[in-house]
């Protein structure tokens, strides 16, 4: 087993609240920041951290020339399996038009048409994209199939991509279908045939997709095949989302741009996440969520880039990190945090999104002297240096 020592890190995030902020705080105070520090990595996983001047010997060193080091960013909420472009429903919008799920469709079309490899060259192009700007995980989708064979062949592909893959059959309900039968084939033959390939369940819970009692069924038939149940809700409109995927113990609602007081209430009382997407606001004109009114109430908070051809296209946590700082009322450290250890967490995992002892070596180097320029800098490349614990 070979050790390496990461040395001259001018500011070190863990995000392990042993070094660095009562265990009682908001999650933003939670970020365990060292100065002058060194880190440990062995077989890809964290030895040891702590200040420099008392790090252990290693094998080999490396030298972060006093650069700021974090965790790499965990992205929950992610599309990048699909085909086409959707840039003039992009324009349209810009144009004056308004943002609804029914281009899903169109997307839809382009993604049947396309080819194993040119689904898998478009996506990993994507994965290549954010791992330079500092993603090391990622959660992917299906939901541009939305027949049998084409959800299960989004599945497999996604399943080549990440352990991370989530079964959206539920997306939007076919042009011309019927959604009670839609959605019966959804619980049935369709999940039969992703079950193998996934590890989540969602629906997209809102108008012009499914209802509560749709989402309900569906939910529940994926959580009885083993599946984990998260779900898009209140991205258009106040919903029974929130309250239904509290109820099922869903590991994050994602979107929650109108929430109610007691949707708030809610998530607050609960284990349940709720992801913010940025990209989503910045990209459709809707009003930006808020990410203060959610943390003062004791809520959990992830970021994600909800990365898709159609309402978000982007792949930058960066970008995603400086819009919930300048629109969402969150500071940078909550901030960090929500696209780090946050994004594990709406996950379920604990391997990653913090650098302490046992966890995966998913680091990330960046060239300016605190984790505050990701928003300070606004489109800044200011990542130098990506590795992930296969990398050391």
């Amino acid at each position: 087993m070979t050790s390496t020592v990461l040395r001259n890190i001018g500011l070190l995030v863990t995000n392990d609240p042993a070094f660095g902020g009562p265990s009682g705080s908001a999650p933003g105070a939670r970020l365990g920041e060292i100065r002058e520090a060194a880190l440990v990595v062995e077989d890809g996983l964290v030895a040891w951290v702590g200040p420099a001047a008392e790090a252990p010997a290693a094998d080999r060193a490396l030298d972060a020339e006093g650069r700021t080091v974090i965790p790499g960013f965990v992205d929950s909420h992610s599309h990048i399996v699909f085909g086409g472009d959707r840039s003039a429903e992009y324009e349209a919008r810009m144009s004056g038009g308004t943002y609804a799920a029914g281009g899903i469709r169109s997307t839809v079309a382009a993604t049947r048409a396309a080819t194993d490899d040119e689904l898998l060259g478009r996506a990993r192009s994507l994965i290549a994209e954010m791992r330079s700007q500092g993603t090391t995980t990622v959660e992917i989708k299906s939901g541009y199939g939305l027949t049998v064979d084409d959800e299960a062949r989004l599945v497999r592909l996604a399943a080549q991509l990440t352990d991370e893959v989530t079964f959206l059959g539920a997306h939007v309900v076919p042009a011309g279908a019927d959604a009670d039968e839609y959605v019966s084939l959804v619980t049935g033959p369709m999940l039969d045939a992703v079950a193998e390939h996934a590890k989540w369940i969602d629906v997209f819970c809102e108008r012009g997709a499914f209802d509560v009692e749709q989402t309900r069924r569906i939910l529940q038939a994926g959580i009885s095949r083993g599946l984990l149940p998260r779900l898009h809700a209140a991205q258009l409109q106040p919903g029974e989302g929130v309250a239904l995927g509290v109820s099922l113990g869903a590991a994050s609602i994602d979107h929650c741009t109108f929430l109610t007081d007691d949707d708030v209430a809610l998530l607050a009382g609960s284990s349940t996440f709720a992801t913010l997407l940025p990209g989503v606001e910045f990209s459709t004109r809707q009003p930006y969520p808020s990410g203060r009114r959610l943390i003062d109430a004791g809520a959990a908070v992830a970021i994600a880039t909800d990365c898709n051809p159609g309402s978000c296209f982007t792949s930058s946590m960066p970008f995603c990190i400086a819009l919930a700082i300048r629109e969402m009322g969150m500071t940078p450290a909550e901030a960090l945090w929500s696209a780090t250890r946050g994004g594990a967490r709406a996950l379920r995992r604990d391997d990653i999104g913090w650098l302490r002892i046992g966890a995966r070596a998913d680091v990330v180097e960046l060239d300016a002297p605190s984790y505050v320029h990701l928003g300070y800098r606004p489109g800044v490349p200011l990542v130098h240096t990506v590795r992930t614990a296969a990398d050391w």
